[in-house]
Protein backbone atom coordinates (compact mmCIF):
# COMPACT_ATOMS: atom_id res chain seq x y z
CA UNK A 1 0.00 0.00 0.00
CA UNK A 2 1.27 3.36 -0.78
CA UNK A 3 -0.11 6.52 0.65
CA UNK A 4 0.34 10.03 -1.86
CA UNK A 5 -0.17 13.44 -0.54
CA UNK A 6 -1.13 16.14 -2.59
CA UNK A 7 1.06 19.36 -2.41
CA UNK A 8 -2.25 21.36 -0.91
CA UNK A 9 -2.85 18.37 1.92
CA UNK A 10 1.40 18.75 2.52
CA UNK A 11 1.14 22.96 2.98
CA UNK A 12 -2.45 22.41 4.77
CA UNK A 13 -0.52 19.71 7.28
CA UNK A 14 2.06 22.38 8.28
CA UNK A 15 0.19 25.34 8.88
CA UNK A 16 -1.80 22.77 10.92
CA UNK A 17 0.85 21.34 13.01
CA UNK A 18 2.35 24.71 13.57
CA UNK A 19 -0.97 26.21 14.77
CA UNK A 20 -1.33 23.66 17.06
CA UNK A 21 1.99 23.52 18.41
CA UNK A 22 1.54 27.41 19.24
CA UNK A 23 -1.60 26.82 20.98
CA UNK A 24 0.12 23.69 23.02
CA UNK A 25 2.81 25.80 23.90
CA UNK A 26 0.69 29.38 25.01
CA UNK A 27 -0.68 26.54 27.43
CA UNK A 28 2.08 25.15 28.91
CA UNK A 29 2.05 21.86 27.77
CA UNK A 30 5.17 20.64 26.31
CA UNK A 31 4.02 20.36 22.30
CA UNK A 32 5.99 17.36 21.15
CA UNK A 33 4.75 15.50 23.76
CA UNK A 34 1.21 16.29 23.16
CA UNK A 35 1.42 15.74 19.61
CA UNK A 36 2.82 13.08 19.49
CA UNK A 37 0.35 11.50 21.96
CA UNK A 38 -2.29 12.55 19.97
CA UNK A 39 -0.83 10.85 16.71
CA UNK A 40 -0.14 7.47 18.11
CA UNK A 41 -3.69 7.54 20.26
CA UNK A 42 -5.96 9.22 18.22
CA UNK A 43 -7.24 10.86 21.32
CA UNK A 44 -8.05 14.77 20.74
CA UNK A 45 -8.16 15.41 24.76
CA UNK A 46 -3.77 15.35 23.96
CA UNK A 47 -4.80 19.05 22.16
CA UNK A 48 -6.04 21.69 24.31
CA UNK A 49 -9.04 23.33 22.83
CA UNK A 50 -7.11 26.94 23.18
CA UNK A 51 -7.44 28.99 19.76
CA UNK A 52 -9.87 26.09 18.45
CA UNK A 53 -6.60 23.75 17.88
CA UNK A 54 -8.18 19.78 18.59
CA UNK A 55 -11.00 21.16 15.90
CA UNK A 56 -7.97 22.30 13.99
CA UNK A 57 -5.88 18.92 13.92
CA UNK A 58 -8.94 16.70 13.43
CA UNK A 59 -9.30 18.66 9.99
CA UNK A 60 -6.41 16.08 8.77
CA UNK A 61 -5.82 12.67 9.00
CA UNK A 62 -2.73 11.59 11.45
CA UNK A 63 -1.44 9.53 8.59
CA UNK A 64 -0.99 12.57 6.73
CA UNK A 65 0.32 14.86 9.82
CA UNK A 66 3.20 12.07 10.32
CA UNK A 67 4.07 11.69 6.64
CA UNK A 68 4.92 15.79 6.71
CA UNK A 69 7.01 14.82 9.68
CA UNK A 70 8.79 12.02 8.38
CA UNK A 71 9.33 13.82 5.33
CA UNK A 72 10.34 17.27 7.32
CA UNK A 73 13.11 14.91 9.38
CA UNK A 74 14.33 13.02 6.40
CA UNK A 75 14.65 16.79 4.37
CA UNK A 76 16.18 18.26 6.94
Amino acid sequence: MMFKVDKDNKNQAREVLLAVYDALKEKGYNPISQIVGYILSGDPTYITNHKNARSVIRKLERDELLEELVKSYLDY
